[in-house]
């Protein structure tokens, strides 16, 4: 089965996260950029599937020259290969132009299974899995926690507040992934060394018959427009208790809107 695995680079959310003030971008190349957490589920479950049915994995991302980090941390976990969009032109891209590169990528590659994270960390709109559906005419499988391989037919089962929802669909499909699907492996030492020698693909938009003047902020869907930074944190409110305590602290959060 060949499968792909959908990788992004982002801020380390750990980290206080900025946005560049020449045009209102994510700060990238100041900050901590580490893989997005919810894509190492993505690459776990790719990888377990591929060591029950066989097959290959293969690591898409779009990014700059410096994502090569997060593809050779999913190389090193034991993906076998990988392509790496970078194109000056796609700064500042909305998530659907960053949909149509990514469906032009894959339209290039050999695949059954495309598995990504539910969302990343640094947009959080939890839409790319569907857009790539649509875009592509393949079904989506959302929210897994569970999936699992019989052939060609892919079986999800979906966390609800009640329970959970069973999915089915023939491949090729996409299926998005929370982290309650699986624990993800550490890379080895030995798989540290053996990324160094996997392929990498480099593409511009020219190789993927992407017109350039289609991406990049000034034709994005939605852009921000103006920013501030936190508030500094105001003086507390003390609340001194002479047996009226709990009714003074109510009060105050009632003044507040907190309750």
């Amino acid at each position: 089965m060949n499968i792909v695995v959908l990788v992004k680079q982002v801020p380390d959310s750990g980290t206080e996260r900025q946005l560049d003030s020449s045009d209102n971008t994510v700060a990238r190349a100041s900050a901590d950029n580490v893989i997005n957490e919810m894509d190492e589920y993505a690459i776990e479950e790719a990888l377990t599937v591929k060591e029950s049915q066989g097959g290959e994995v293969t690591v898409l991302t779009v990014g700059p020259d410096g994502a090569t980090d997060a593809i050779r941390k999913a190389l090193s976990m034991g993906a076998d290969k990988a392509v790496h969009v970078s194109d000056t032109a796609i700064h500042g891209s909305c998530a659907v132009q960053t949909s149509a590169v990514i469906a032009a990528a894959l339209s290039q590659l050999e695949y059954d299974l495309v598995i990504c994270g539910a969302e990343s960390t640094d947009g959080r709109v939890s839409v790319m899995p569907a857009l790539l559906s649509e875009r592509l005419g393949i079904p989506h499988l959302s929210g897994a926690r569970k999936l699992t391989v019989e052939g060609s037919t892919l079986k999800v089962e979906r966390q609800t507040d009640g329970g959970f929802w069973a999915l089915e669909a023939q491949t090729p499909a996409i299926v998005s992934t929370w982290d309650t699907i699986n624990e993800p492996r550490y890379p080895s030492f030995k798989g540290i060394m053996a990324a160094k020698k996997k392929p990498v693909e480099t593409k511009s938009l020219a190789d993927l018959g992407v017109d350039a003047g289609s991406v990049g902020l000034a034709t994005a869907t939605s852009q921000v427009l103006d920013f501030a930074g936190r508030p500094p944190k105001g003086e507390g409110v003390k609340v001194t208790d002479e047996g009226d305590g709990a009714e003074k602290l109510v009060g105050y959060l009632a003044e507040q809107k907190l309750v």
